[in-house]
Order: structure tokens, then sequence, then C-alpha cells
């Protein structure tokens, strides 16, 4: 796996190169530089996303196509390289029919701000920060559950769900000769009023999100709970409390009580109705 830039980065692809390589060493405007991705960090970025069989890996600047070659061959999954270079498009199709997974990866020559990611439970990259930046309102928008793995760079305040050190002795950027692995899962969005049906009728829920974190209120007549939790894919998970457990899962423009302990025990598989009127009445 490498990392694409394209031209209005060069300038910044230019110091970090001239910092970290050698003195003197300028790249030409019209080149498009790569850096390998260790073969150690391909396999943490696979582990730490869990990947499986039932899994749809999506690498954005495949390179030479090893983490979706990777995915096929250790972990059964399929999976599509997204390559800017026409040549190492070519060059990875040759070594997944070397690996003999030909059947289960495809490669496109394509912008990867054009790539429909739609179909990805998994997607992989090692770009600048400021691509990353770039990516996530699409990335924040795909199916909650997908996982996004980064090689070394973040997503700025949107923080990580894990990350790992992985040592690099050889690496060639930096100073550090580590890497890190961020990984994030996709939260549901949830922000909004939601209105109670069946058993619940008469009761609202209230939430304001930060990415994977929330807080809400919970209230029926005059009575309120103060809400707080973590959102992992459709799964949201309210921290403990005096009130007992509460786990809702979202669907659409539904939450489902899945968990519930206290007052709501008796209203597990009840649903909460996103309000369409902006109101419960």
């Amino acid at each position: 796996m490498y990392v694409p830039l394209r031209p209005p980065l060069l300038c910044l692809v230019a110091a970090v190169a001239l910092l970290a390589l050698a003195p003197g060493a300028a790249q030409a405007q019209d080149e498009v530089p790569f850096i390998t991705t260790p073969d150690n960090v391909t396999l943490e970025m696979l582990r730490i996303a869990d990947v499986g069989p039932g899994d749809h890996v999506i690498d954005l600047g495949s390179g030479d196509g090893r983490i979706v070659i990777l995915a096929a061959r250790r972990f059964n999954a399929s999976g599509l390289g997204v390559e800017i270079a026409p040549d190492l498009v070519r060059q990875s199709w040759r070594n997944a029919q070397t690996a003999g997974v030909a059947d289960r990866v495809t490669f496109r020559e394509q912008d990867l701000f054009k790539t429909d990611l739609s179909a990805a439970t998994v997607v992989t990259m090692y770009l600048l920060p400021e691509v990353n930046l770039q990516l996530r309102p699409a990335l924040l928008a795909l199916k909650p559950g997908t996982r996004i793995v980064s090689h070394d760079w973040d997503m700025g305040d949107w923080k990580p769900d894990q990350t790992t050190v992985v040592p690099v002795p050889d690496k060639q950027v930096g100073l550090e000769k580590t890497s890190k692995v961020h990984l994030w899962t996709v939260p549901a969005r949830v922000q909004g009023l939601w209105c109670g049906a069946g058993l619940l009728r008469g009761t609202s829920l209230q939430l304001t999100q930060r990415y994977q974190e929330f807080e809400g209120t919970l209230a029926h007549r005059q009575r309120n709970r103060q809400l707080e939790g973590r959102i992992v894919g459709a799964t949201l998970r309210v921290l403990g409390g005096r009130a007992g457990e509460l786990v809702l899962q979202a669907d659409g423009d539904e939450l489902q009580i899945a968990a519930a302990g206290g007052p709501l025990a008796l209203a597990q598989g009840q649903l909460f109705k996103r309000a369409a009127a902006g109101n419960c009445d």
C-alpha cells in the first residue's frame, strides 16, 4: 500500500522529502511520489479492523495492491484497490494473480474522491492528514459499523476508537521508527428528537451527538433522565448509573431498546421513532 499525493500537496511533499530523506532531494512537479506500507503494518491494519470472510475491503491509494491481496489471501475477504497510477494498477493485477486471489479482488485507476465507498465494510488508507479530512464527510456517511483504518495519520477531532503502535525499524519518513494504526467505527447518525411509540408513547428522547459520543435527555411526563454514552456502529450504550443499563439499537429512523434495567426494563423491544415535524405531538 502506498501514499498517493496529488499536485496541490506537492509543496508539502517536497518539504517532507527534504527533511526526512536527504538534502537537495527535490521531487519534480509532475511526479507522484509513493511511500510503501511495511508488511507488519499492513497486517496490523487488517487485524485491528477484525477483517474476515464477510468483509469487503476498499483500499484508497492501493499502490501495488498488497493490502487487499493480503485481506483476500489470509482473511478470505474481497477487496477493491483504488490507485491513480496506471503502472501500479497493472502491477496490482499481476500480484493478485500470483497470489491466487484475482477472482476476489479488483483494482481501478481512479481518483479516490470519486470512488463509491458504499459497498465497503472496511476502508483502509495511508494518506496525508489534509486528505483524510477531505474524505471524512464521505466516511462518516457510510453505513454504521463500517470500519476505517488509517496508517499514521488521524481524522482531526474525530478521535479514533483504538490506536496501536507497530515497530518499523527501517521507516524512511520521520524520526520515529514506529507506525501508528488508527481504527474508527462509523457511528449511526442519531442526533435529534425521537418520539416513543407503543408502550413508550408520551416519552421523548432528545440526543446530541459528536461523532461516536452522545448526550441526551429522556423525558416522560415531568420526569427527565440525563444520558451520556458511546455509539459503536448502530449500538448506543448509555454509561451505567443508578437508573440501570440502557442499550439502544439504531435502524434508520428507529431506535429500539435492546436492553434496559430499572424503570425501563418492561420497555425492552419498544421503539423510538425520529420526529418528523420537530416535535412529538
